[in-house]
């Protein structure tokens, strides 16, 4: 008995000793609640938590400006902290882009690229625009008079409503984009029919969709979502394909040991089943990419979205 009771009380050592030795971490999510910057924040804290992955995380928001306000407090406050993360992605390079911001993603230290998630056309169930079709036919005979609700200005909504109006053989340097800071707001704006539809991620509409107060008409992607009757875009005869990403970088000015750890740590929380049953939730895709392949296609997304920013009028 007396050793049953000693190997239990080692065991609960050992256990406790490495739960000690976890990491704990703050994350920034530079936009308001409810969006997909928040969303993939919380969905890592939980992750990281309930897999022992780490001992403590706290994710704080920092809203504005399509996360370049969240991005320069990082840079500034953060630097040389190893327990400190943003998460980002492909909106933060637009705003970036759009805001002549003057910190960059060369100023953070890039860990990865975590999720895929393509975007969602929708608008409310009342709307008298069935299909795609007929919202792009609205816009080519009065591009200002439908507005489109979305994320802030040059990320990933904006470049996704200016590439559909140009699919569609609108002039994109007419539409009528109205950019909010987090999801929730462009929601509110999107059922309270302020706007005539609203572009984001497909996640951020889904329970809308499902419950019927909003109807999805089609999606960005190469292939529909799961469980989804609406067309991607090609399908419905638009020849435009676009998807969203967030990433996690970590605060500039730490070592290499440390951003190797970091950087293993996330790669073991991505194929814990805590996160792989978060993306089949949110219908993200998993596209994790780490390390020097991470940097490489992140300095390729930054210099196509100059390109697609300029095409569509938003950048000189």
């Amino acid at each position: 008995m007396k050793t049953m009771l000693l190997g239990a009380l080692a065991a609960l050592l050992v256990s406790t000793s490495a739960f000690a030795q976890a990491p704990a971490y703050e994350i920034i999510a530079p936009a308001s609640p409810g969006g997909g910057w928040d969303q993939t924040a919380r969905a890592m804290q939980n992750t990281l938590q309930e897999s022992g992955l780490a001992s403590n995380v706290q994710v704080v928001n920092v809203p504005g400006a399509g996360g370049t306000i969240g991005l320069a407090q990082f840079v500034s406050s953060k630097s040389g902290n190893p327990n400190a993360l943003l998460v980002g992605g492909y909106v933060m390079v637009g705003a970036i882009l759009t805001n002549k911001s003057p910190v960059t993603l060369d100023q953070v230290t890039p860990i990865a690229r975590l999720t895929g998630e393509d975007e969602a056309i929708v608008v409310p169930a009342s709307s008298p625009y069935q299909t795609i079709a007929d919202l792009v036919a609205a816009m080519k005979e009065n591009p200002g008079a439908v507005a489109i609700a979305g994320g802030s200005a040059g990320g990933t909504d904006h470049i996704a409503a200016g590439l559909l109006a140009q699919a569609g053989g609108v002039d994109p340097k007419k539409i009528n984009y109205i950019a909010f800071s987090g999801g929730g707001e462009a929601l509110a704006a999107i059922l309270g029919q302020q706007v005539a539809a609203g572009i984001s991620g497909y996640g951020e509409f889904e329970s809308q969709v499902k419950a019927g107060t909003l109807r999805l008409l089609a999606t960005t992607g190469a292939e529909r979502v799961p469980g989804s009757e609406a067309p991607t875009l090609k399908e419905a005869g638009l020849d435009m394909e676009l998807q969203n990403w967030r990433m996690v970088a970590a605060a500039p000015g730490i070592s290499a040991e440390q951003t190797a750890a970091i950087t293993d740590n996330l790669g073991k929380m991505v194929q814990t089943p805590e996160w792989k049953a978060v993306l089949e939730r949110n219908n993200w895709q998993d596209t994790f990419l780490a390390g020097d392949e991470f940097k490489t296609e992140l300095a390729k997304n930054i210099t196509d979205t100059r390109e697609v920013l300029t095409a569509i009028g938003l950048v000189q």
